[in-house]
Protein backbone atom coordinates (compact mmCIF):
# COMPACT_ATOMS: atom_id res chain seq x y z
CA UNK A 1 0.00 0.00 0.00
CA UNK A 2 1.28 3.39 -0.67
CA UNK A 3 1.85 5.95 1.68
CA UNK A 4 -0.10 9.03 2.10
CA UNK A 5 0.87 11.83 4.32
CA UNK A 6 -1.13 14.75 4.84
CA UNK A 7 0.08 17.13 1.82
CA UNK A 8 1.65 20.80 2.39
CA UNK A 9 3.27 21.73 -0.72
CA UNK A 10 3.93 20.16 -4.34
CA UNK A 11 7.17 20.43 -6.36
CA UNK A 12 6.76 21.75 -10.09
CA UNK A 13 8.62 19.92 -12.74
CA UNK A 14 8.25 23.17 -14.96
CA UNK A 15 8.85 23.68 -18.06
CA UNK A 16 12.31 22.13 -18.72
CA UNK A 17 15.23 20.42 -16.67
CA UNK A 18 17.96 22.09 -19.20
CA UNK A 19 19.15 24.28 -16.60
CA UNK A 20 20.67 26.00 -19.71
CA UNK A 21 17.31 26.75 -21.65
CA UNK A 22 15.69 28.15 -18.69
CA UNK A 23 17.03 32.05 -19.09
CA UNK A 24 15.96 32.24 -23.08
CA UNK A 25 12.13 30.37 -21.51
CA UNK A 26 12.76 33.24 -19.19
CA UNK A 27 12.72 36.18 -21.46
CA UNK A 28 10.85 34.48 -23.97
CA UNK A 29 7.60 34.07 -21.08
CA UNK A 30 8.64 37.52 -19.49
CA UNK A 31 7.98 39.54 -22.71
CA UNK A 32 4.69 37.34 -23.81
CA UNK A 33 3.31 38.35 -20.29
CA UNK A 34 4.21 42.30 -20.96
CA UNK A 35 2.63 42.08 -23.93
CA UNK A 36 -0.14 40.71 -22.99
CA UNK A 37 -0.32 43.34 -20.21
CA UNK A 38 -0.08 45.76 -22.58
CA UNK A 39 -2.04 45.17 -25.34
CA UNK A 40 -5.33 43.63 -23.31
CA UNK A 41 -4.40 46.73 -20.71
CA UNK A 42 -4.65 48.83 -24.09
CA UNK A 43 -8.11 47.50 -25.32
CA UNK A 44 -9.37 47.84 -22.10
CA UNK A 45 -8.95 51.77 -21.79
CA UNK A 46 -9.91 52.24 -24.83
CA UNK A 47 -13.31 50.34 -23.89
CA UNK A 48 -13.89 52.23 -21.20
CA UNK A 49 -12.66 55.80 -21.94
CA UNK A 50 -14.29 56.26 -25.92
CA UNK A 51 -17.67 56.87 -25.99
CA UNK A 52 -18.11 55.63 -29.69
CA UNK A 53 -17.55 52.13 -28.02
CA UNK A 54 -19.79 52.45 -25.37
CA UNK A 55 -21.83 49.33 -26.76
CA UNK A 56 -22.63 45.77 -26.73
CA UNK A 57 -19.83 44.29 -28.46
CA UNK A 58 -17.38 46.40 -27.03
CA UNK A 59 -18.71 45.58 -23.57
CA UNK A 60 -18.43 41.95 -23.91
CA UNK A 61 -14.84 42.98 -25.65
CA UNK A 62 -13.98 45.05 -22.52
CA UNK A 63 -14.67 41.92 -20.25
CA UNK A 64 -12.32 39.37 -22.70
CA UNK A 65 -9.28 41.95 -22.35
CA UNK A 66 -9.73 41.81 -18.38
CA UNK A 67 -9.95 38.29 -18.13
CA UNK A 68 -7.22 37.74 -20.38
CA UNK A 69 -4.97 39.74 -18.35
CA UNK A 70 -6.36 37.69 -15.25
CA UNK A 71 -6.08 34.21 -17.16
CA UNK A 72 -2.26 34.53 -17.80
CA UNK A 73 -1.07 36.09 -14.37
CA UNK A 74 -2.83 32.88 -12.96
CA UNK A 75 0.13 30.92 -14.46
CA UNK A 76 2.86 33.07 -15.90
CA UNK A 77 4.31 35.06 -12.67
CA UNK A 78 4.84 31.62 -11.14
CA UNK A 79 6.34 30.21 -14.23
CA UNK A 80 8.69 33.20 -14.20
CA UNK A 81 9.59 32.59 -10.28
CA UNK A 82 10.46 29.29 -10.64
CA UNK A 83 12.67 29.44 -13.94
CA UNK A 84 14.56 31.47 -11.65
CA UNK A 85 14.61 29.38 -8.90
CA UNK A 86 16.14 25.90 -7.88
CA UNK A 87 13.35 25.11 -5.48
CA UNK A 88 10.29 25.38 -7.70
CA UNK A 89 7.53 24.83 -5.15
CA UNK A 90 3.87 25.83 -4.66
CA UNK A 91 2.11 25.15 -1.38
CA UNK A 92 -1.14 23.12 -1.19
CA UNK A 93 -3.36 25.91 -0.56
CA UNK A 94 -1.44 28.34 -3.30
CA UNK A 95 -2.07 24.84 -5.59
CA UNK A 96 -6.01 24.85 -5.39
CA UNK A 97 -6.28 28.66 -5.38
CA UNK A 98 -4.21 28.74 -8.76
CA UNK A 99 -6.20 25.62 -10.04
CA UNK A 100 -10.01 27.28 -8.84
CA UNK A 101 -9.04 30.87 -10.43
CA UNK A 102 -7.83 29.18 -13.88
CA UNK A 103 -10.70 26.97 -14.39
CA UNK A 104 -13.00 29.69 -13.51
CA UNK A 105 -11.29 32.31 -15.82
CA UNK A 106 -10.88 29.82 -18.52
CA UNK A 107 -14.85 28.70 -18.19
CA UNK A 108 -15.75 32.84 -17.77
CA UNK A 109 -14.02 32.92 -21.78
CA UNK A 110 -16.15 29.70 -22.74
CA UNK A 111 -19.60 31.40 -21.88
CA UNK A 112 -18.30 35.13 -22.96
CA UNK A 113 -17.15 34.04 -26.70
CA UNK A 114 -20.84 32.51 -26.47
CA UNK A 115 -22.49 35.63 -25.77
CA UNK A 116 -20.23 37.82 -28.05
CA UNK A 117 -21.30 35.88 -30.77
CA UNK A 118 -25.01 35.41 -29.70
CA UNK A 119 -24.45 39.67 -29.77
CA UNK A 120 -23.56 39.55 -33.31
CA UNK A 121 -26.24 37.36 -34.60
CA UNK A 122 -28.98 39.54 -32.86
CA UNK A 123 -26.73 42.99 -33.99
CA UNK A 124 -26.93 40.72 -37.97
CA UNK A 125 -29.80 38.95 -37.70
CA UNK A 126 -32.30 41.43 -36.02
CA UNK A 127 -30.90 44.62 -35.80
CA UNK A 128 -34.30 46.62 -35.60
CA UNK A 129 -34.42 45.15 -32.20
CA UNK A 130 -30.56 45.15 -31.24
CA UNK A 131 -31.22 48.43 -29.18
CA UNK A 132 -34.21 46.43 -26.81
CA UNK A 133 -32.75 43.23 -27.00
CA UNK A 134 -29.26 43.88 -25.91
CA UNK A 135 -29.72 47.06 -23.58
CA UNK A 136 -27.23 47.31 -21.15
CA UNK A 137 -28.80 45.59 -17.93
CA UNK A 138 -29.02 42.75 -20.27
CA UNK A 139 -25.60 43.06 -21.39
CA UNK A 140 -24.70 43.24 -17.64
CA UNK A 141 -26.70 40.68 -17.07
CA UNK A 142 -25.40 38.48 -19.16
CA UNK A 143 -21.43 38.98 -18.40
CA UNK A 144 -22.33 38.44 -14.65
CA UNK A 145 -23.96 35.19 -15.37
CA UNK A 146 -20.96 33.92 -17.41
CA UNK A 147 -18.25 35.04 -14.47
CA UNK A 148 -20.63 33.27 -11.18
CA UNK A 149 -21.54 30.75 -12.89
CA UNK A 150 -18.16 29.67 -13.79
CA UNK A 151 -16.42 30.71 -10.30
CA UNK A 152 -19.08 27.88 -8.69
CA UNK A 153 -17.84 25.50 -11.63
CA UNK A 154 -14.36 26.35 -10.55
CA UNK A 155 -15.13 26.01 -6.74
CA UNK A 156 -16.62 22.53 -7.65
CA UNK A 157 -13.63 21.27 -9.01
CA UNK A 158 -10.88 22.81 -6.32
CA UNK A 159 -13.06 21.44 -3.44
CA UNK A 160 -12.54 18.06 -4.82
CA UNK A 161 -9.45 18.00 -6.01
CA UNK A 162 -8.50 19.08 -2.64
CA UNK A 163 -10.47 16.25 -0.63
CA UNK A 164 -8.39 13.44 -2.36
CA UNK A 165 -5.76 11.77 -0.32
CA UNK A 166 -1.81 12.39 -2.11
CA UNK A 167 0.95 10.31 -2.48
CA UNK A 168 4.56 10.61 -0.24
CA UNK A 169 5.86 11.59 -4.61
CA UNK A 170 4.67 15.60 -4.87
CA UNK A 171 6.51 16.19 -7.74
CA UNK A 172 3.50 17.94 -10.47
CA UNK A 173 4.29 16.88 -14.03
CA UNK A 174 3.68 20.50 -15.30
CA UNK A 175 4.30 23.95 -15.07
CA UNK A 176 1.43 24.96 -13.04
CA UNK A 177 -1.32 23.14 -11.07
CA UNK A 178 -4.30 21.92 -13.09
CA UNK A 179 -6.63 18.71 -12.38
CA UNK A 180 -5.13 16.17 -14.85
CA UNK A 181 -1.21 16.09 -13.27
CA UNK A 182 -2.87 16.56 -9.68
CA UNK A 183 -5.48 13.43 -10.13
CA UNK A 184 -1.78 11.36 -11.38
CA UNK A 185 -0.89 12.09 -7.96
CA UNK A 186 -3.61 10.89 -5.82
CA UNK A 187 -4.10 7.42 -3.83
CA UNK A 188 -7.49 8.15 -3.34
CA UNK A 189 -10.20 7.02 -5.92
CA UNK A 190 -10.21 9.79 -8.87
CA UNK A 191 -13.09 8.21 -10.51
CA UNK A 192 -15.77 11.10 -9.35
CA UNK A 193 -13.48 13.72 -10.52
CA UNK A 194 -12.05 12.13 -13.67
CA UNK A 195 -16.13 11.71 -14.89
CA UNK A 196 -16.27 15.65 -13.53
CA UNK A 197 -13.46 16.68 -15.64
CA UNK A 198 -14.87 15.08 -18.71
CA UNK A 199 -18.61 15.11 -18.40
CA UNK A 200 -19.11 18.59 -16.77
CA UNK A 201 -15.84 20.52 -18.15
CA UNK A 202 -16.77 18.94 -21.73
CA UNK A 203 -20.92 19.88 -21.21
CA UNK A 204 -19.42 23.76 -19.99
CA UNK A 205 -16.63 23.99 -22.71
CA UNK A 206 -19.31 22.29 -26.01
CA UNK A 207 -22.21 23.87 -24.61
CA UNK A 208 -20.70 27.10 -25.33
CA UNK A 209 -18.97 25.95 -28.09
CA UNK A 210 -22.19 24.76 -29.99
CA UNK A 211 -24.15 28.23 -29.08
CA UNK A 212 -21.45 29.90 -31.11
CA UNK A 213 -21.34 27.74 -34.16
CA UNK A 214 -24.79 27.89 -34.07
CA UNK A 215 -24.77 31.85 -33.63
CA UNK A 216 -22.82 32.12 -36.72
CA UNK A 217 -24.41 29.44 -38.60
CA UNK A 218 -27.23 31.39 -38.75
CA UNK A 219 -25.57 34.59 -39.74
CA UNK A 220 -24.43 33.37 -42.60
CA UNK A 221 -27.38 31.67 -43.37
CA UNK A 222 -29.08 34.44 -42.78
CA UNK A 223 -26.63 36.92 -44.61
CA UNK A 224 -26.56 34.22 -48.28
CA UNK A 225 -30.87 34.14 -47.77
CA UNK A 226 -30.51 37.65 -47.84
CA UNK A 227 -29.29 37.74 -51.22
CA UNK A 228 -27.23 40.65 -50.42
CA UNK A 229 -24.14 41.61 -52.77
CA UNK A 230 -20.77 40.43 -52.23
CA UNK A 231 -19.36 43.63 -50.57
CA UNK A 232 -22.54 43.76 -47.99
CA UNK A 233 -21.61 40.13 -47.34
CA UNK A 234 -18.41 41.20 -46.85
CA UNK A 235 -18.71 43.96 -44.54
CA UNK A 236 -21.05 41.74 -42.45
CA UNK A 237 -18.90 38.86 -41.88
CA UNK A 238 -15.76 41.15 -41.12
CA UNK A 239 -17.16 41.97 -37.99
CA UNK A 240 -17.82 37.95 -37.07
CA UNK A 241 -14.25 37.19 -38.34
CA UNK A 242 -12.34 38.61 -35.42
CA UNK A 243 -14.38 37.07 -33.13
CA UNK A 244 -14.67 33.57 -34.79
CA UNK A 245 -10.37 33.69 -34.89
CA UNK A 246 -10.46 33.88 -31.26
CA UNK A 247 -12.94 31.16 -30.68
CA UNK A 248 -10.85 28.74 -32.95
CA UNK A 249 -7.74 29.41 -31.12
CA UNK A 250 -9.53 29.04 -27.82
CA UNK A 251 -11.53 26.09 -28.46
CA UNK A 252 -8.41 23.74 -30.04
CA UNK A 253 -5.93 23.95 -27.38
CA UNK A 254 -8.82 23.21 -24.42
CA UNK A 255 -10.36 20.35 -26.85
CA UNK A 256 -7.27 19.13 -26.98
CA UNK A 257 -6.74 18.79 -23.23
CA UNK A 258 -9.89 18.21 -21.68
CA UNK A 259 -12.11 16.44 -24.15
CA UNK A 260 -9.76 13.90 -24.98
CA UNK A 261 -9.59 10.69 -22.88
CA UNK A 262 -6.52 11.20 -20.35
CA UNK A 263 -4.67 7.75 -22.22
CA UNK A 264 -5.15 9.22 -25.50
CA UNK A 265 -2.28 12.76 -25.01
CA UNK A 266 1.23 12.31 -22.84
CA UNK A 267 1.60 14.99 -20.16
CA UNK A 268 4.52 16.44 -22.68
CA UNK A 269 1.92 17.28 -25.15
CA UNK A 270 -0.46 18.75 -22.58
CA UNK A 271 2.22 20.95 -21.57
CA UNK A 272 2.88 22.38 -24.84
CA UNK A 273 -0.57 22.56 -25.72
CA UNK A 274 -1.31 24.53 -22.28
CA UNK A 275 1.27 27.39 -23.11
CA UNK A 276 -1.28 28.11 -26.03
CA UNK A 277 -4.24 28.56 -24.21
CA UNK A 278 -2.46 30.19 -21.32
CA UNK A 279 0.29 32.48 -22.40
CA UNK A 280 -0.23 32.76 -26.50
CA UNK A 281 -4.15 32.92 -26.73
CA UNK A 282 -4.19 35.83 -24.25
CA UNK A 283 -1.42 37.82 -26.43
CA UNK A 284 -3.06 37.46 -29.74
CA UNK A 285 -6.89 38.33 -28.68
CA UNK A 286 -6.14 42.05 -28.93
CA UNK A 287 -3.43 41.69 -31.69
CA UNK A 288 -6.27 40.06 -33.60
CA UNK A 289 -9.31 42.40 -32.55
CA UNK A 290 -6.98 45.81 -33.12
CA UNK A 291 -5.03 44.52 -36.57
CA UNK A 292 -8.83 43.83 -37.96
CA UNK A 293 -11.58 46.66 -36.21
CA UNK A 294 -10.88 49.88 -37.54
CA UNK A 295 -13.07 51.73 -34.35
CA UNK A 296 -10.58 50.06 -32.14
CA UNK A 297 -7.86 51.25 -34.49
CA UNK A 298 -9.07 54.45 -34.86
CA UNK A 299 -9.74 54.88 -31.01
CA UNK A 300 -6.25 53.88 -30.52
CA UNK A 301 -5.01 56.65 -32.46
CA UNK A 302 -7.44 59.10 -31.08
CA UNK A 303 -6.62 58.30 -27.56
CA UNK A 304 -3.13 57.69 -27.45
CA UNK A 305 -1.80 59.50 -30.55
CA UNK A 306 -3.56 62.58 -28.96
CA UNK A 307 -1.97 62.20 -25.56
CA UNK A 308 1.59 61.28 -27.77
CA UNK A 309 0.84 64.70 -29.52
CA UNK A 310 0.14 66.81 -25.79
CA UNK A 311 3.74 65.59 -24.54
CA UNK A 312 5.34 66.52 -27.64
CA UNK A 313 4.29 69.99 -27.74
CA UNK A 314 4.72 69.84 -23.45
CA UNK A 315 8.69 69.12 -24.17
CA UNK A 316 8.93 71.39 -27.23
Amino acid sequence: MENVTTVDEFLLLGLTSAEELKPVFFVIFLIIYLINLIGNGAILAIVILEPKLHCPMYFFLGNLSCLDICYSSVTLPKVLMNLLSTRRAISFLGCMTQLHFFHFLGSTEAMLLAVMALDRFVAICNPLRYAVAMNPQVCILLAAVAWVTSFFYALMHSVMTARLSFCHAQKLNHFFCDVKPLLELACSSTFLNQWLLSVVTGSISMGAFFLTLLSYFYIIGFLLLKNWSCRILRKALSTCASHFMVVCLFYGPVGFTYIRPASATSMSQDRVVAIIYSAVTPVLNPLIYTLRNKEVLLALKKIFGSKWFKDRQKYH
